[in-house]
């Protein structure tokens, strides 16, 4: 009988004790050998793969946004709160700062626990968790997990022999998926609590920790009863380590979730428009920059760093002030639209030019359709084109943009084109203009419905802010001052002279003539009789040549009438062109990157400015002379009387034919910002000049934009005069002029 117990003890102690070991052993050996799979090699443990997200930086630090397949950017040990440490530590791997990579007590208790059935905790500490997440696949079935547990336990010894425990640490919080493109600690302190690592809370690094265990059970935001109890249980651990007093637990205990949930969005966030601009930027640029090893980079994955000259605070200033006069301006749009006609005809077309024939309005609608995601999907179902126009007039329930916020309503797809077709956009951009530094970008009223950017892709015609191009033609060439008078009178470019299909004669505003005016007073009435007049005197080609060298790079054709500015510009153009004012005659390229640099912060490419000297320092003060009578007493007064801004501001007003497009571009010593306002639509506009001039749709974000901007010193903008060259012979002082037999309307100019 004692025979057989020594024999029956010595069966299970093979079966529990010895054959385990040996299992292991032998396991371990298999995985180390290579038989379960390759194992990673020494330069991969040094540099495990993660999909690392490029960061979007401000030129003040500011991060503006991420390109990502995860959102994950990597923070060092420093960067990291003592509470999410101490909670991580206690709650998954008591043991983690004495073992080295496998903790056999805890293996111990997780192998007794599956033998006897009775669950008395996991056996993984934090580096296996860590080699699992790096470098094993999801397992298929349970040999394939058997495997794959061997393979991590060689992993994690491997971990712990190359890096330091406060590295494993740092790897881990940087590649747990806290969900939601919340991938690593960074992006979840920011997504959940709109805070930084380093700042997280003891309540919330507990439930951030918390969601170890299980992401999605225990996420805060869909399950906050499940990550109250898991947070309690944390902090729990975190008492029973001696890191919380009972007092500290009791009370922390009593506290309710509290989230600052912000999920990431490429249409969230500051600068949206500038962010896709600089994505479909960036392309090109991974086109022309290799690796050291030749291999292309991953804007995605591969974690680069790209420093902007975007000022996050003036960015922000750019952006609320196109929320807070756009939503106006709007409102003056429908009101005009509702109380225009008494006819049922004058509104048939609203809100398209009511010269247009039904046909073409139709037309317009067409195209609109045709170019919704709603009309591709429903096309390769194989609709006929009927079958997609009659579901497009059959109402639905959908989500559309007001300033009022996004609308729930029943609305056919066909009306719902009409209505954004109805919305006015906007484009601005500021720059300093010794730098070309571009501080502010602003494409849009909305990304998330309307993506198409209406700074740099977007070209409109300039109207009157054309004719400064005319004007410093003429003074660079003549030397004329701006105190030189001119005769108001219609000038004639003959068909044969000037190779025109016919006699082109520009007329004024109001067809007011008679008398002479000065080239300043002319420019701040923006009347076209002087600006032909000018026209004439230097040719279109001198002016288009001019106009080059200030970066209008469209098609310019030499013909009289671009002095009334029919070229198509963009936003970013035009402000470019106005800088060489205010950087003493000197062109200099707008841009928008400072540096680009890897992961590791290795410099990948700097970026400079192309300056091009256009105008002596004379000449273009001069200029700035003129373009201070639009601001002192022509279009732009309203900046004085309306906003205050009693500083020298040099600027232009510019409206389009139907006033289709209305623009004004302000100059200050080192910053020219512009803006453009109009619909995506020429054919929808204003159906009078004193709505639809540039002085109303467009000065008026400049004005809310400067004044944001001036009560803000620390980011010192000029409020002090234009520099006065050292040699000035242009006369500029025209104080002894009376204006003649001429009598010019308010703030208004016409193409």
């Amino acid at each position: 009988m004692k025979n057989k117990f020594i024999i029956w003890f010595i069966r299970i102690f093979w079966l529990l004790v010895i054959g385990p070991v040996i299992a292991i052993s032998l396991g371990v050996w298999f995985a180390s050998s290579g038989w379960f799979g390759e194992l990673p090699s020494f330069e991969e443990l040094e540099n495990p793969q993660q999909n690392l997200a490029t960061e979007i930086y401000a030129s003040d630090g500011v991060l503006l946004g991420k390109f990502f397949y995860e959102n994950r950017s990597p923070v060092t040990y420093k960067d990291l709160s003592s509470h999410l440490v101490n909670a991580l530590i206690a709650t998954e791997d008591e043991r983690f700062m004495d073992h080295s990579g496998i903790d056999i007590k805890s293996l111990a208790r997780a192998v007794l626990g599956a033998i006897t059935g009775r669950n008395s905790g996991g056996g993984s500490t934090i580096t296996q968790q860590l080699s699992k997440m790096l470098f094993t696949d999801v397992s298929s079935n349970i040999l394939h997990r058997v495997m794959q547990k061997f393979k991590e336990w060689v992993i994690s010894v491997r971990l712990e022999r190359n890096f330091t425990k406060n590295e494993i640490l740092t790897m881990y919080l940087n590649k747990f998926d806290f969900l939601y493109l919340a991938v690593g600690v960074k992006s979840a302190a920011k997504i959940y609590f709109n805070t930084s690592p380093k700042h997280l809370t003891i309540d919330q690094s507990a439930i951030l920790v918390g969601m170890a265990k299980n992401p999605s059970l225990f996420n805060p935001k869909r399950f906050p009863k499940n990550a109250l109890r898991r947070r309690n249980i944390v902090l729990g651990q975190m008492y029973r380590n001696g890191i919380l007093l009972e007092s500290e637990l009791d009370s922390i205990k009593s506290l309710p979730i509290s989230l600052k949930f912000k999920q990431t969005n490429h249409n969230d966030g500051l600068a949206t428009y500038f962010r896709e601009y600089l994505r479909k930027y960036m392309k090109q640029w991974l086109k022309e920059n290799k690796k050291p090893d030749n291999s292309p980079y991953n804007l995605y994955s591969d974690g680069l760093k790209i420093f902007t000259t975007i000022d996050s605070r003036m960015q922000t200033y750019a952006e609320e002030s196109v929320a807070a006069y756009m939503p106006i301006l709007q409102e003056q749009f429908y009101q005009h639209w509702d109380g225009y006609g008494d006819e049922e005809e004058d509104l048939i077309n609203a809100p398209f030019d009511k010269e247009l024939r039904p046909g073409q309005v139709d037309t317009i609608m067409i195209n609109a359709m045709k170019r919704s995601e709603r009309y591709r999907k429903l096309r390769n179902r194989s609709l006929s084109l009927q079958q997609v126009k009659k579901i497009f007039d059959t109402p639905t329930f959908m989500n559309v943009f007001t300033w009022d916020g996004e609308v729930d309503t029943l609305l056919s797809p066909r009306d719902s084109i009409l209505h954004y077709k109805y919305l006015l956009q906007t484009g601005m951009m500021s720059m300093d203009p010794q730098t070309g530094f571009i501080k502010a970008w602003v494409g849009g009223i909305n990304h998330h419905y309307f993506k198409y950017d209406h700074v740099k892709e977007a070209k409109r015609q300039v109207g009157s802010t054309f004719k400064p191009f005319v004007y410093a033609t003429a003074i660079d060439q003549h030397n004329y001052s701006p105190c030189m008078k001119v005769p108001n009178v219609q000038v004639v470019f003959e068909k044969e002279t000037w190779g025109l299909e016919e006699d082109w004669i520009p007329r004024n505003s109001g067809e007011k003539y008679g008398g002479e005016i000065n080239l300043k007073d002319a420019l701040a009435n923006s009347v076209n009789t002087v600006t032909a007049y000018l026209m004439k005197q230097v040719g279109p080609r001198s002016v288009r040549k001019i106009a080059r060298a200030m970066g209008l790079n469209g098609r310019i054709p030499p013909v009289p009438s671009i002095c009334l500015g029919t070229p198509d510009v963009s936003v970013y153009e035009m402000v470019g062109a106005y800088g060489t004012f205010a950087n003493k005659g000197v062109y200099t390229s707008p841009i928008f990157l400072n540096r680009i640099e890897d992961k590791n912060g290795v410099i990948l490419d700097e970026f400079s400015p192309i300056t091009t000297e256009v105008l002596s320092e004379e000449k273009s003060y001069v200029m700035l002379n003129l373009l201070q009578g639009v601001t002192t007493k022509g279009s732009g007064r309203r900046l004085g009387w309306k906003y205050g801004l009693k500083n020298q501001i040099a600027g232009k007003t510019g409206t389009t034919q139907n006033q289709s497009d209305g623009w004004f571009i302000g100059v200050v010593p080192n910053l020219v910002t512009g803006v453009w306002t109009g619909a995506e639509d020429r054919a929808v506009h204003f159906r009078s000049i004193t709505l639809g001039q540039g002085a109303n749709m467009a000065l008026p974000i400049w004005g809310e934009y400067m004044t944001r901007v001036y009560k803000n010193t620390d980011l010192g903008i000029s409020k002090a005069d234009f520099d006065l060259p050292s040699h000035l012979e242009i006369t500029l002082d025209c104080e002894g002029f009376e204006k003649e037999n001429i009598d010019f309307d308010e703030e208004v100019e016409e193409f």
